[in-house]
């Protein structure tokens, strides 16, 4: 996934900030966006969980090439860990940046880049064990089903 040649951002940040319920507040979030110098902000009041973001389709539509996107916190952005590495992914397809303020990630920069990697390179290891489990789990099922027959 390393590309060879840098990707070449413009001053151009465009920000995403998400609240889960009513009752959370997305003033922080907006002010940390407005303060990293983002011309547009996009925000949603949806759970993380819930795929069906407006707001977040929106942004994705109006990021263009050179754009980098601008979130205040990876789980903010990204519903899971393959959730966040798939969408950083499009992202750089398109030929824009993303960068994350709390963890002070920033995949225009190689060193950036490394560090979304090695969250990515994670996300392949754990998830093996977890499927291993799920499998192990549904065989357990079926043969304990089988025994009470």
């Amino acid at each position: 996934m390393l590309a060879a040649e840098p990707l070449v951002c413009t001053e151009s940040k465009i920000g995403y900030a998400r609240v889960s319920t009513g009752g959370q507040k997305l003033e922080r979030q907006l002010d940390a966006l407005t303060a990293a110098g983002c011309r547009k902000i996009f925000a949603d009041k949806k759970s993380g969980k819930d795929a069906l973001r407006p707001e977040l389709k929106a942004c994705h539509a109006f990021l263009d090439a050179g754009d980098t996107l601008v979130v205040p916190a990876l789980d903010r952005y990204g519903r899971s860990l393959q959730d966040l590495i798939n969408m950083v992914a499009e992202l750089r397809e398109r030929g824009i940046g993303f960068t994350s303020l709390h963890e002070n990630l920033d995949t225009t920069t190689p060193g950036g880049r490394l560090v979304f990697h090695v969250f990515a390179g994670i996300a392949v290891i754990s998830s093996s064990p977890i499927k291993q489990g799920c499998d192990l789990g549904g065989q357990v099922k079926d043969t304990v089903f089988d025994l009470a027959a």
